[in-house]
């Protein structure tokens, strides 16, 4: 293997990211949400409401790949994230499902680099820490044996959201 892909915290709009894929924190039904999901909804434009109802849906832990659109984003990759129940009913492992199946896309596809939102952190009520330790971990799991991505980017839209990340990447 070359070089290890190089994981870190980007603060922006991930809908303007130039990266070859961002990661859409989707519902199961891949339908326009609020949040993250809505934004990327509305920047993509039309045709991607019509592919993610091609897919017929998607289970939380899980990803789906679609075109980028109207996005400077070749690949939209939708990862469903779990809903926080307190953290009993398999959640974590849920969460680090979207992170290693979106990657294993990502790499499949020969995608050089890819942006994730704080999956699961909004409406899906996921406490904010421990998620960023679940995406670190996974995305440091998938670094440790691909090539692809080589950079992975956890984007927050806030520095307030950015601190847990910037804490697990570097603990």
């Amino acid at each position: 293997m070359a070089s290890e892909p190089v994981i870190s915290v980007e603060i922006g709009d991930i809908t303007k990211m130039n990266v070859t894929a961002i990661v859409n924190a989707a519902n199961e039904r891949l339908a326009p949400g609020g949040g993250v999901c809505g934004a990327i909804f509305r920047a993509a434009g039309a045709g991607l409401i019509d592919e993610c109802q091609a897919w017929g849906g998607c289970p939380a832990g899980e990803a789906r790949i679609t075109g980028g659109y109207n996005l400077p984003a070749e690949w939209i990759v939708h990862a469903v994230g779990p809903v926080w129940h307190g953290g009993g009913e398999g959640e974590a492992a849920l969460l680090a499902g979207c992170y290693r199946n979106a990657l294993a896309l990502a790499s499949d596809y020969g995608m050089e680099s890819i942006a994730f939102p704080a999956i699961s952190t909004g409406i899906f009520g996921y406490p904010p820490e421990e998620a960023a330790k679940v995406a670190v971990a996974a995305c440091r799991e998938h670094a440790q044996t691909h090539e692809l991505p080589r950079r992975i980017l956890l984007v927050a839209f806030s520095e307030e959201q950015a601190e847990p990340l910037k804490a697990a990447l570097g603990a």
